[in-house]
């Protein structure tokens, strides 16, 4: 009898311990559940955020400070102005390689762009996507006062910014226009910022860049026009807004919305607005400005089939690139 006591008593005891146990595991679980939650979810791009409780998407756009970033500047006022859903947020970089190690890495999630190195790097397996252009036209190549003509550029040292740019295609455009070839002259890469002031001292006789460095040498008097981009190459692609494939595939909503504003944007940016967004964004003097806008032109920024299949014809035909890639597989529209 003692012995069916004991170990009746026994067992009351060893369940009430089990039974506490399980309590005691229940309200862990039930207070770790919050913190083990907030630790899971789907990967967002690192540069992007969207908060649960409905505040913007903050959308980070990579660029250089010029004239042919104009749509992004004036699509972040657009932006901020209407209170929307989706923010802008500007990252500037001093040159095209951080820029494009950014969108490589996914430190950004976007980019005013050269579009032959968008061009490259998709080539090259990196995820991006073309949305829109940057601009038309834009471009100018000036020569110091010395060169009187195409033809004299012959023997001259040109300054272009990459090689895989739409600058390069510009200059053998030129020089085919005068009859000469890459042979007649040296063409070299140099930092955008360096070049009025090479051109100035002689280091160089022309140069073909992105605005407005081109029009700080002519408000300076250090050089002349010798080519408008329209003259070699009507309607020229040069930049391109591009996205990273991964934003888009995870901000489907947010990604269109950019590209719409983006060309809404282009079409606002008559003279006096383009002007008044650049000397808020660009750190250069309003004779410079006025003298770089007039080559450019924002009205219409589609990325049509026949522009690009005219871009990578002159892309292969110059040696930027022997395979580009196809139309489908590069350039995104918005539904």
């Amino acid at each position: 009898m003692k012995n069916k006591l004991f170990y009746k008593t026994k067992n009351k005891i060893k369940n009430k311990i089990k039974n506490k146990t399980i309590a005691i595991l229940l309200v862990f679980i039930l207070l770790a559940t919050p913190v083990i939650l907030s630790g899971c979810g789907s990967a967002t791009s690192a540069a992007s955020s969207t908060n649960s409780d409905g505040a913007a998407t903050t959308v980070t756009i990579g660029y250089l400070p010029i004239t042919h970033a104009l749509p992004v500047f004036e699509e972040k006022e657009l932006l901020d102005s209407e209170n929307s859903g989706v923010k802008i947020k500007l990252q500037k970089f001093s040159t095209w390689t951080d820029l494009m190690d950014a969108l490589d890495a996914g430190k950004i999630d976007g980019a005013s762009v050269l579009i032959e190195l968008a061009m490259s790097a998709k080539s090259k397996g990196i995820d991006l996507k073309a949305v829109a252009l940057g601009h038309k036209n834009g471009n100018v190549l000036v020569a110091s006062n010395a060169v009187k003509d195409g033809a004299d550029l012959k023997g001259r040292t040109i300054a272009i910014p990459s090689t895989q740019s739409s600058h390069n295609i510009l200059v053998n455009e030129a020089l085919e226009k005068a009859g000469l070839t890459t042979g007649d002259v040296t063409i070299k890469e140099l930092s955008p910022t360096e070049m009025p002031s090479s051109l100035a001292s002689g280091a160089i006789d022309a140069y073909c860049v992105a605005e407005p460095f081109g029009a700080a040498s002519v408000a300076k008097g250090y050089g002349h026009v010798l080519y408008e981009s329209k003259d070699l190459w009507q309607d020229s692609v040069c930049c391109a807004f591009v996205l990273g494939g991964s934003f888009i595939e995870k901000n489907k909503d947010a990604a269109d919305t950019i590209v719409k504003k983006y060309n809404e944007a282009g079409s606002k940016l008559d003279a006096a607005t383009a002007e008044s967004v650049a000397e808020k964004y660009l750190s250069q003097p309003s004779d410079v400005l006025q003298e770089s806008l007039q080559w450019i032109s924002f009205d219409d920024l589609t990325i049509t089939r026949e522009a690009y299949k005219d871009l990578t014809s002159r892309v292969v035909q110059y040696g930027i690139s022997p395979n580009p890639p196809s139309y489908d597989d590069f350039v995104y529209s918005a539904n």
